[in-house]
């Protein structure tokens, strides 16, 4: 198939989000509370002293928002949905088309993505702003760069979020990876707790791992905590990340597509 016909499942799986409703307005009160949640524990150990090791309450409010709803978009829904087709045999009649399954799975996210960009987000990052304020780039030169850590933020959680669940294949069942991929995450990538707060033997560990360009580089770079020099080292290197991990997805994938086992009764 070719990559123009792509787009089209993006723009359905888009559309398709406006019929759950229901599913959207929770998924905004849901996003809130843990936003508010993280927002009133930074609030708690760092309104007192201002300032801790030069990061401030305006700031860590600034990266709960970035880091967390932003940037780490919920991986469960495309994990689970993967795992149920491997397990009801459903994948099979996406082998049978001419199309490629992990682009298939792209496209279709990136409509979800940006529904929920719109509909969860942006009411989320306004009620934030609103209640709290948030800081805009440290310079023009940060946001500029943001914007290609953004992109290469969203490609490396894709590809994380297809090697765990083309794992599928083998061990027929997504709910315990959905569980290891969202524990991983929610240490090694910053999305909870910043790198900078970590103890430095595991914050140099994690630094050099893919996870950390999910959550933690392009929030520390629109803060300004790298200047730019470091802030476009860092760029390059995860796009090499990202690379790599586009290699091992194709090559999973090669091997997965030749293992599928039909359950049912």
């Amino acid at each position: 198939m070719r990559a123009s016909a792509y787009p089209a499942f993006t723009t359905t799986a888009f559309l398709s989000r406006l019929a759950y409703r229901n599913e959207v307005w929770s998924g905004l009160f849901g996003e809130l509370v843990t936003t508010f949640a993280y927002i009133a524990v930074w609030t708690a150990g760092l309104a007192a002293v201002g300032s801790v090791d030069g990061v401030t309450l305006p700031e860590m409010i600034t990266y709960v928002l970035i880091a967390g709803p932003l940037l780490n978009w919920n991986t469960t829904r495309f994990i689970r949905e993967v795992g149920g087709a491997v397990r009801t045999g459903d994948v099979t009649v996406f082998l049978l088309k001419p199309l490629h399954y992990p682009a298939l799975l792209m496209s279709n996210q990136l409509g979800s993505y940006a529904f929920d960009f719109l509909a969860i987000f942006l009411p989320v990052a306004l009620i934030v702003g609103v209640s709290f304020g948030l800081l805009p780039p440290a310079s023009m030169g940060h946001g500029i760069l943001f914007l290609g850590y953004w992109i290469v933020s969203w490609l490396m959680l894709f590809m994380i979020a297809t090697c765990v669940s083309l794992l599928a294949f083998w061990i027929l069942t997504a709910f315990a990876l959905d569980w290891f991929l969202r524990g991983i995450m929610a240490v090694a990538s910053g999305g909870v707790i910043p790198l900078w707060f970590m103890p430095s033997a595991i914050a140099n560990i994690l630094g050099y791992l893919p996870f950390a360009w999910v959550s933690y580089y392009p929030a520390a770079v629109y803060l300004g905590k790298l200047d730019l020099a470091s802030a476009g080292l860092h760029l390059l290197i995860g796009g090499a990340w990202l690379l790599a991990m586009t290699g091992f997805v194709a090559w999973l994938w090669s091997r997965a597509r030749h293992r599928l086992i039909v359950q049912g009764g």
